[in-house]
Formats: structure tokens, C-alpha cells, sequence
């Protein structure tokens, strides 16, 4: 019978390689982070688990391949954490399986790394607004006001107020829609 021997720590990764890993991990703290969010929807939980998931990435980084794509080598680490994390805290409502979950997740990746053009096509088609529309979508999305309050200051119903946010966001979806469609490789 075969005796589980303790696992040794990697060998210590040189000067250079810890620069890499630095700059590597720096870059993609953002993808990371919005990648993790996705997955645990909650966003102390997934900066918890990107601790976690940087810390197994430090431990392993002598095993990723220099040149290679680290974003989704980083991510599938990402990944496994996040499983641990719901799996130790219960934090999953809903128990899948795991080949559909990696699915799920190498789906969310692609979405996440397309964050960026949908939020410069965002920020264009919110300046094709009228005024009022860039002035209601600024209070509620950017100063935090609550459709009570706007509706107060304007002196309408809350109701207008949100029919007017539906509009206005079907709207923008469909704008980002188009930008898009030439926009992703």
C-alpha cells in the first residue's frame, strides 16, 4: 500500500519570474475580478476568492508555461476556487455538474473579456441621449439617486419614472447591440 508522502513546495521561482508573475497578475486583476463576481455574484466574496485563487497561482506559477495565455490559465485557477468557496461556505443555491459549470464558466470568460467594448459602446450610445434621458440615467446610475427621489424632484409618479428607465435601457441595449456586432472577433 502506497504511503501519501506530504507535497513539497515548488522550487522558489527567480527574480524574473516573480516580476512576471506580478505583472501578469496585475494585468489581469480586473478580467479576474469581473470573472469571479460572475461566478459568485457577490463582490466581498469574489475579492475573498481571488486572495485565495493569487495565492495557488503564486504556489504554481513555476508550472505555467512563459508565452502561453495566462488569462486562462489564471482563470481556470479562479474557477476551482470559486467551486471550493461554494462548496465549503453552501453558497450555491443551485448544485450542476462540473463539466457543465466549466461550460458555464469558459462561457462567462469570453463574455468578461468582452467587458471593455461593451462598456466603450455604452458610454457612446448613452451620448446619443437626448438631455433629459443622459440627465435621468446619470442620477440614477452614476449619483445613486432611487427613482423615488427623482420622481419626487420631478414632480411625477415613481411608476413614470420607471417606465421611462425601461425605455431608456431597451434603448441602450439595443445601441450596444449594433456597436457590437462589428466590434467582437
Amino acid at each position: 500500500m502506497a504511503t501519501d508522502l506530504p507535497q513539497s513546495d515548488p522550487p522558489p521561482l527567480s527574480a524574473e519570474r516573480q516580476q512576471e508573475f506580478v505583472l501578469l497578475l496585475n494585468a489581469a486583476h480586473g478580467l479576474l475580478l469581473r470573472y469571479l463576481m460572475s461566478l459568485v455574484a457577490n463582490r466581498h466574496d469574489a475579492e475573498d476568492v481571488l486572495q485565495r485563487a493569487s495565492l495557488v497561482m503564486w504556489r504554481r506559477f513555476g508550472t505555467f508555461e512563459p508565452g502561453t495565455d495566462f488569462d486562462a490559465w489564471a482563470t481556470t485557477v479562479a474557477f476551482y476556487e470559486a467551486r471550493n468557496f461554494q462548496r465549503l461556505t453552501g453558497c450555491s443555491r443551485v448544485e450542476f455538474d462540473d463539466e457543465l459549470m466549466q461550460t458555464l464558466a469558459a462561457e462567462r470568460l469570453e463574455h468578461v473579456r468582452h467587458w471593455p467594448l461593451r462598456i466603450d459602446a455604452l458610454e457612446r450610445c448613452v451620448q446619443k441621449l437626448d438631455a433629459a434621458s443622459r440627465a435621468l440615467v446619470s442620477a440614477i446610475y452614476t449619483d445613486g439617486a432611487s427613482a423615488v427621489e427623482v420622481a419626487r424632484e420631478q414632480g411625477c409618479a415613481p411608476k413614470t419614472i420607471y417606465n421611462k428607465l425601461t425605455l431608456i435601457r431597451r434603448v441602450l441595449a439595443e445601441c450596444v447591440q449594433r456597436r457590437m456586432v462589428g466590434a467582437v472577433p
